[in-house]
Order: C-alpha cells, then structure tokens, then sequence
C-alpha cells in the first residue's frame, strides 16, 4: 500500500475479525502476539480470551453500539476487552489513566457506558460510581474485585470461548478516543470499523515495512492515539508481537524493557528521547558524543532496535543528531493526531530531513491555507488541513465543534507548518502558541530548537510574555544539563547564542531556569501552565 493506492474492504467488516481472527486462519496461532513481563499471550489465547469477554458482556446485556469504558493499565487485558467490546459491535472508550475522578465521572456521563472495565490500582478513581446515571458495572483486572463489581479472570473463566463476530459496517463506530483541547473539557473522537486498517496499511506497512518479525514497544501508553497503533493494532495488523509495560516509562525502565524484550521498533516522545540520553551521560560518565558514527557505551544496549519513532510534538534536529551518535538509532519524526487517529505526514527510512516532520504520507493529503483558507506561498506559514480515510466521524454530541473543525473531506489540524521546495513539513507550533513580534510570526518551535543546541541545555520551551508596553516577546523556559549551574551570566549567553543565528527580534527577552517543565500525560509541554506564572525578571 506505500504507493497510497485505495484500500478495498467489504462493506460488512468487524476490525476484531481482522485484527485478531484472521491470524488463526493464516496459521499464526502458536506465535505470540503480546509479551508483558513474564507473560505471554499467543495469538490462539488472544482470540479466545477476546472471545469469553465479548461473550461476557453480551451476558451483562451490552448491545451494539453501547460504549465500554476502559480504564486500564498497559496489558494483554486492555487487548483483550478492546476487541472484545469490538467483535460484539459494542465501542470501547479507552482513557488517560492519570485523570481525577471528576474527570472520570464526566467522560462515564458524557459516553453513557454501561460497563466500565478497571486495574485494581486505579479502580479508587471511580469512587462515587454507583451514584452515574448510566453505568450499570464495573469489571475489575487484578486479584480482588471489590464488593459490588466483577472480577475479570472469573468472566473470561465463566464465558464461551465461541463468538460469532456482529456483522458490524466498515463504517460502523468501532471505538472512541477522548481529545483534550487547549479549552473546555474533553471531546471525543468517533473511530470507525476501518479506521485501523487504514492507518496501519498507510504507516505501518507504508512507511516502516513492518512485518511479522517486528517487536513493538512503545513509551506512549495505549489509551493514547499514538500508542495504540504503535503498541496494539499495528503488531496485530501485521502478525507481530506488542511489548507491553504497565508502569511509568523512567529512562532505566525503558532500558530494561529494550535489552530484555528485543524490540525491532521503539516509538517514543522527543522528552522521553531526551530524558534516555541524560540518564546515560549520569550513568556512564560521560557526556552525549557528537562525532560521526556509533558510540554507544556498553551498559545500555539498543541494538535490536532498527528504527525510534516520536511524535507528540516536534523533534529537534539537534536531539536527533545526538540521539543518532549516542546509539546509532535513526529516529523517524512524524505527525499524527487523536482525530485522524495516527501519522499523517512522516519522515521515511533513508529519507529523514532532521527537524522537519517528513513528507504527506502515500494515501493523504495536506495542504497550508491562511486564516482566509487561501494557499499560502512556498515557504510561509500557515494552517495545516489534511485529509485521510481514518479521520473520527465527527465529536460525540459536539455539532459546532465537528462542523468547524471537520470541513468535507477535510480536518483542521490547528497546526502551523510550512513547506519546503522538497514537499518536507516543519512545524511552527500551535495555532494558539504561535507569536506575533515585530508584526511579524515568530514560532516558539524555531527558538527551541535553537536553544536545544547549546551544550548546556536539556529541554526549552518558548512562550509569549508582554513587556512593559504590553507587547509581546518572546520568553525562554529552560531545563538544564546536569551538573550546569543557572546563572544570570548563561541566561545572557542563551541570549545571544539565539541572536548570533536568528534574527533579533526572536531573542528571547526572558530566560527562566526550571527542574522540569510542566507536561501532560503524552509529554507535550504545556505552555499554557508557562503562561500562567505570570513575567519572570527582565534581564535588564
């Protein structure tokens, strides 16, 4: 399909029945499809674990079309009740596992789900759950279910392992993934019966090759767009095996995962990236290298790894440089979104242009209008639209919201990107990060990357602050290097390193020094909350 040409499916398709049915008619059932520790599930055990839950709930009385929550720690478990839900035309509402309760209740209201399926450690987060309106019960993963709920090993032991898939459409409703917007509560995205299948035909297959040999793990966790291609639908569209890991992605986890599981690929975040390099110059003692060539040290071993994926915000081209050196990994920068469910536009193997997010993908389309919806000339900046097959019907119970953002064929991405001689996409931040200095747009993510290349500097992030006239200039928050002292002194030198490449008026006219920066769950920096610490000291 790398040459994006049309991907025929029948108009009665069930995505459980391809993702997981298919590989035992392909003779797969003996290979395993998901290591998560000590565990390892087969494709064999997965059809019919898959089988006994959608059996289950049909027993609890969940019909087609009626939404499954799921809030679940990475596991065969989330496999299993995601095409489960799937195969019996229900649709599974993975979330955030990080939320608060109140955020719980909403998205349980606002999806009417009958069933809620839960880790015991994060089962405490639906307090209260007995009170909501539509939830009828909780599904419990884990040893005890406490009073009142089910328990997920005596309904997968209880149900039939026969279970004759809803003859659902290709256009049916498989599934909903909640998007968070820089306002106002979540949205969700309605996912469609074929939408896995598109996107794992146009990046998986199209652009990373990915066969039955690959091993997959990724940082990004499952109930995330991104990590639920990476580490869920796209190993199982292929016949390949998912790596799983329940707990927080710390740099000596990851590294542990990678040396003992063997992944062929490694999807990660540009924060995660960066944190796996600080972990080794603490641990090895010695500083990234820049040199050409491999330079990997002993103790940490990425050598099964043949291409590291990231989204989620832009990679620097400086990170990739020193990630390339530090392990002789190629990382392939992409772009995707919860509403068009995965990557859009990508860097391809042997084709990277670091800093850039690569090339439309085969099969999409994008284009760079101005806020007149005209095209922009080569080189400006404007708004990206892209149009794909795998783009969300519409936002649940969101008519205005899906009308300005869904345009005919069309999604608006609410990025900022302009596009090179060469058909290459760079990003210029977030509509709403963007920067008007000097009349001029300035974008936050030129001055990071910038910044990411001095040696002192781990992680910046550039926002708008007003000066004494209320005008607007730039403002550096940065996170240091290890063992680099902050200093007045650096915070002009950072200064002027930006100057000495860009032009003046894009000189940061702040420099705070931070810990860390505040992120969200994906590691997207969340500059609104930069925003809100109100101006920090003028250098003067």
């Amino acid at each position: 399909m790398s040459s994006g040409e049309p991907i025929l499916l029948s108009d009665q398709f069930n995505a459980a029945t391809y993702f997981i049915d298919r590989h035992l008619h392909e003779r797969r059932g003996g290979k395993i499809a998901v290591e998560a520790g000590e565990v390892r599930v087969s494709y064999r055990q997965l059809a019919e674990r898959v089988n006994r839950f959608g059996s289950g709930l049909r027993q609890l009385g969940v019909r087609i079309e009626e939404r499954v929550l799921l809030l679940l720690l990475d596991s065969p478990e989330f496999a299993i009740s995601f095409f489960g839900a799937i195969k019996i035309g229900a649709v599974p509402v993975p979330v955030n596992t990080l939320l608060r309760p109140a955020d719980y209740h909403y998205i349980l209201n606002n999806s009417r789900a009958r069933v809620a399926v839960v880790s015991e450690s994060l089962y405490p987060q639906l307090q209260g759950w007995e009170q909501l309106r539509y939830l009828q019960q909780v599904i419990v993963v884990g040893a005890t279910a406490p009073a009142g709920t089910l328990g997920f090993a005596n309904l997968i032991e209880q149900n039939s392992p026969q279970l004759e898939a809803e003859p659902t459409s290709k256009d049916d409703a498989a599934f909903w993934l909640y998007s968070s917007g820089s306002t106002g509560p979540p949205k969700a995205c309605v996912h469609l019966q074929h939408d896995m299948v598109v996107c794992a035909e146009r990046y998986a297959k199209g652009i990373l090759s990915m066969t039955e040999n690959d091993r997959c793990f990724s940082v990004a966790k499952l109930f995330f767009a991104y990590g639920l291609g990476n580490a869920l639908y796209f190993p199982l569209a292929v016949g390949g095996t998912s790596i799983l890991w329940p707990g927080p992605p710390k740099p000596q986890h990851v590294f542990e995962i990678i040396e003992r599981h063997r992944p062929t690929l490694f999807f990660s975040i540009p924060s995660n990236y960066a944190a796996l390099l600080a972990h080794k110059r603490e641990h090895v003692g010695t500083a990234a290298p820049v040199g050409p060539g491999p330079q990997s040290g002993p103790d940490f071993d990425l050598a099964s790894v043949r291409y590291g994926i990231s989204a989620g915000e832009a990679l620097p081209a400086a990170l990739f440089h020193r990630f390339k050196a530090c392990f002789n990994v190629e990382i392939l920068d992409a772009i995707g979104s919860t509403e068009v469910l995965h990557m859009f536009i990508a860097n391809r193997p042997g084709a990277v242009r670091p800093g850039s997010s690569g090339q439309i993908i085969p099969g999409y389309e994008a284009k760079i209008v101005d806020e007149n919806d005209q095209p922009t000339s080569p080189g400006d900046i404007g708004n990206l639209l892209v149009k794909s097959d795998s783009t969300c019907a519409h936002y649940w119970n969101q008519h205005e919201k899906s009308k300005s953002t869904i345009v005919g064929h069309w999604i608006r991405t609410g990025d900022k990107y302009y596009q090179d001689a060469d058909g290459y996409f760079w990003y210029a931040g977030r509509s709403d990060d963007m920067l008007k200095c000097s009349g001029v747009w300035v974008s936050p993510i030129e001055i990071e990357a910038l910044l990411m290349e001095h040696p002192a500097v781990q992680e910046a992030a550039v926002i708008g602050r007003e000066d004494h006239d209320q005008l607007l200039k730039p403002a550096a928050c940065v996170v240091l290097k290890n063992g680099t002292a902050a200093s007045s002194e650096l915070a002009r030198e950072l200064q002027e390193f930006v100057v000495s490449r860009l032009p003046v008026f894009k000189r940061p006219r702040w420099v705070e020094f931070f810990d860390e920066l505040p992120k969200t769950a994906t590691g997207k920096v969340q500059r609104y909350k930069l925003r809100e610490r109100g101006k920090v000291a003028s250098d003067g």
